[in-house]
C-alpha cells in the first residue's frame, strides 16, 4: 500500500514537469480580464434590476 501510495506521487511529479505553466504576465492579464467581465456584468444585472423594479412599481403595483 505504502509503495503505491509513493509511486502516485512520483509520477504525479514527473506529470507536473511536463505542464506548460503560462508566465506571470499572462497569468495577471487574464486575472485582470475575468475581474473586468465580472464588474461589466455586474453593472448590467444591476441595471436590469433597477429597470425592471421601476416598470414593476411604476406600472403594476
Amino acid at each position: 500500500m505504502l509503495e503505491k501510495i509513493t509511486n502516485y506521487f512520483k509520477e504525479t511529479r514527473q506529470e507536473l514537469k511536463h505542464v506548460n505553466w503560462p508566465s506571470r504576465d499572462n497569468t495577471v492579464r487574464f486575472t485582470v480580464l475575468v475581474i473586468a467581465v465580472s464588474i461589466v456584468i455586474a453593472i448590467f444585472l444591476g441595471l436590469l434590476d433597477f429597470i425592471f423594479q421601476y416598470l414593476l412599481n411604476t406600472f403594476i403595483l
